[in-house]
């Protein structure tokens, strides 16, 4: 009889497996059943942890959070421009790391309080640069829901950065909008050089932000 011992089950251990999984199922296919399986136990022993998958969603979400400031401190020298592009560039890396990243993190709720320390310096350091508490945070969530969205749709796409679904060919969608030429030429504007893409537009919000609120 083998005298190996488990790990204890809990919310962590759990979420970790969920986050190894999700490259291999993706957010549908990632079901209770399926993470029990992978711990090798009952799949009613996931409940004494979470309700339901909305509740395994938002420690997936908090591991994924954890993960992505591990290490990496906030500068107090930076503008509040350059705090937006440093949170926003890490926070779709973070995203792009898993399939179906982006859905998993949209509209999940933290578990725990670990998201408070950075939330803090950064609304300190838009107050201080003349923001209002307010306009400090409508600027953050509105940075924030451009990257969710813009990687939502690039996954959409690309489901991992190695990957591309079938029916995204950029020179076949040409030649059946060959009657719209201005549309047709688009397709490599919206389909290819995410990254271009993503730090342009991300420039379209900052920029947007200092011109509604007058703020340099």
């Amino acid at each position: 009889m083998s005298t190996e011992r488990r790990a204890p089950l809990d919310r962590r251990r759990v979420a970790d497996t969920a986050l190894a999984l999700l490259n291999d199922t993706g957010l549908d296919g990632l079901t209770l059943r399926a993470i029990a399986k992978e711990l090798d136990v009952k799949a009613p022993a996931l409940y004494w942890h979470f309700k339901d998958k909305q509740a395994l969603l938002d420690e997936m979400a908090t591991e994924m959070y954890r993960r992505m400031v591990a290490g990496a401190a906030l500068d107090p020298a930076d503008t509040w421009q350059e705090r937006l592009r440093k949170a926003n560039r890490g926070l779709r890396r973070a995203l792009l790391a898993y399939r179906d990243g982006a859905r998993v993190y949209s509209g999940s709720r933290f578990t725990g309080t670990d998201h408070a320390v950075q939330m803090e310096e950064t609304l300190r350091l838009f107050t201080a640069a003349g923001f209002s508490l307010a306009r400090a945070v409508r600027a953050a969530a509105t940075s924030y829901a451009y990257t969710v969205g813009f990687v939502i749709e690039e996954q959409g796409v690309q489901p991992l950065p190695d990957e591309r679904r079938e029916g995204f060919d950029v020179a076949e969608r040409a030649r059946l909008l060959a009657d719209f030429p201005l549309s047709a030429m688009a397709g490599a504007e919206i389909f290819e050089d995410y990254d271009r893409q993503f730090e342009e537009g991300l420039e379209i919000v900052i920029s947007g932000i200092g011109a509604r609120y007058g703020i340099g």
